[in-house]
């Protein structure tokens, strides 16, 4: 049976996005309503706690929820190395002068603001919804457990959500590292790395020579061979680091972006080339699909039209080429029903509901039969006690120590994710 959610959530979601809007507009009112929202919406969670059901649901889903989040960052990391390894390994110089891929959306994007009314096309341009909108979208879903808006429990959404991200950041790093393609924005390396301007030896031996010309090219093939005399290549700046030093090749340092690896990792950004598939597309659909599944109702439609809307400006503003956002939704639905079948989504109270219901069947059936709905009402009550008298059982000291810190951390994690991707 679905979950029936009771209303508030979608409502507080649009109330949301609305007032964060507000900055394009009226950057004064948004200075007054934002905190006063996140305000409202920090004390109702932490005035709910006391009256949660589920704390044992959620220590159960803890050790997954931590595990998934190593999980993710370890594909953050390796997605950081990549994005810097096809920036830095062809030289500035090559995405400069490359010029970008012909993209058909992008056509149709600029024909249809011809043909469009103005208004509609202020709209389609507006910058109404970013990377962070999604990630506190679904960071109200998942605090929404406390309101009996969406299945507890709220760690497992929340573990789910990490793990299908970080398998879908690994794909996008294996598939954009596999090929490297032009940026949509030609200007954009030169403007934010500071790599050598010339390639690096591996791809002065194997790419260079057959960049262009079509003989060589042939010969290649006939070959199976790097024929081509490259001379002597150029040197490349070599700081030390250590255990680390085998990252140089990959990361192309210079001596003017400090001594540290990982420093260079946390400029790396979005990258500069064209990263198939999009990563803001893939935490949109991600975020719809949670959204839609464990919430429904007309606020998931809206949300769906929120990744609509990003997905034609990642293509109108040419941060990505339309086959980037196009693969990136059918990746994240994918990814998102995969992770269904595997992944422990539902409560385990239901396990033990079920359990309990299987020994009154005979009771239940009999009290149908006779039409005694005291008995049915008193019969099914025994089963909904039951279930709250196993998931109470324990360490209630330990549990509300585990509430709290669960909470604080909670909001901590909302506080700097807003803070860290607040410029989208």
């Amino acid at each position: 049976m679905r979950w029936r959610a009771p209303p508030g959530l979608g409502v507080a979601a649009m109330s949301y996005v609305a007032i964060d809007y507000l900055r394009h507009i009226s950057p004064t009112w948004h200075a007054r309503l934002q905190p006063a929202l996140w305000s409202i919406l920090a004390l109702a969670a932490v005035i709910r706690v006391p009256f949660y059901k589920h704390w044992f649901s959620e220590f159960r889903a803890a050790i997954p929820f931590v595990a998934s989040m190593l999980f993710m960052l370890s594909a953050l990391l390796f997605e950081a190395l990549s994005v810097r390894f096809v920036t830095a390994v062809l030289g500035l110089d090559w995405h400069r002068d490359t010029p970008p891929l012909p993209d058909t959306g992008q056509w149709l994007l600029l024909a249809l603001n011809e043909k469009l009314p103005h208004v509609i096309v202020e709209i389609l341009r507006a910058h109404i919804i970013g990377l962070h909108h999604f990630l506190m979208l679904f960071m109200m879903l998942a605090f929404s457990v406390l309101f009996d808006s969406v299945e507890a429990p709220g760690l497992g959404l929340g573990a789910r959500y990490m793990f299908t991200m970080a398998i879908g950041r690994l794909l996008r790093a294996i598939s954009f590292v596999s090929t490297i393609l032009p940026s949509a924005r030609p200007w954009c390396a030169t403007a934010r790395f500071r790599v050598p301007a010339y390639p690096h030896h591996w791809a002065q031996k194997y790419y260079v020579p057959y960049a262009s010309d079509a003989n060589s090219i042939r010969q290649l093939i006939q070959w199976d061979t790097a024929y081509a005399d490259t001379g002597k290549y150029p040197g490349d700046y070599r700081p030390d680091w250590g255990s680390m030093s085998f990252l140089i090749d990959f990361l192309r340092p210079t001596a003017s972006e400090g001594s540290s690896w990982y420093s260079l990792l946390k400029k790396a950004g979005g990258g500069c080339n064209d990263l198939l598939y999009s990563g803001h597309m893939l935490v949109a659909v991600l975020t719809a699909m949670a959204w839609t599944e464990a919430y429904g109702g007309f606020s998931s439609a809206l949300i769906w039209l929120f990744v609509m809307h990003s997905a034609q400006r990642e293509i109108r503003e040419r941060h990505h080429y339309t086959v980037d956002c196009v693969v990136a939704v059918y990746v994240g639905i994918l990814l998102w029903k995969m992770t269904g079948y595997i992944w422990p989504v539902k409560n385990a109270s239901r396990g033990r509901r079920l359990t309990k219901l299987e020994k009154i069947q005979g009771r239940l059936i009999q009290a149908a039969k006779d039409s005694d709905m005291d008995k049915v009402r008193e019969l099914l009550e025994e089963v909904e006690i039951g279930s709250q008298e196993s998931q109470n059982k324990g360490p209630n000291r330990a549990m509300w120590v585990f509430a709290c810190a669960t909470i604080f951390s909670a909001l901590t994690i909302v506080l700097l994710a807003f803070t860290w991707t607040s410029d989208g």
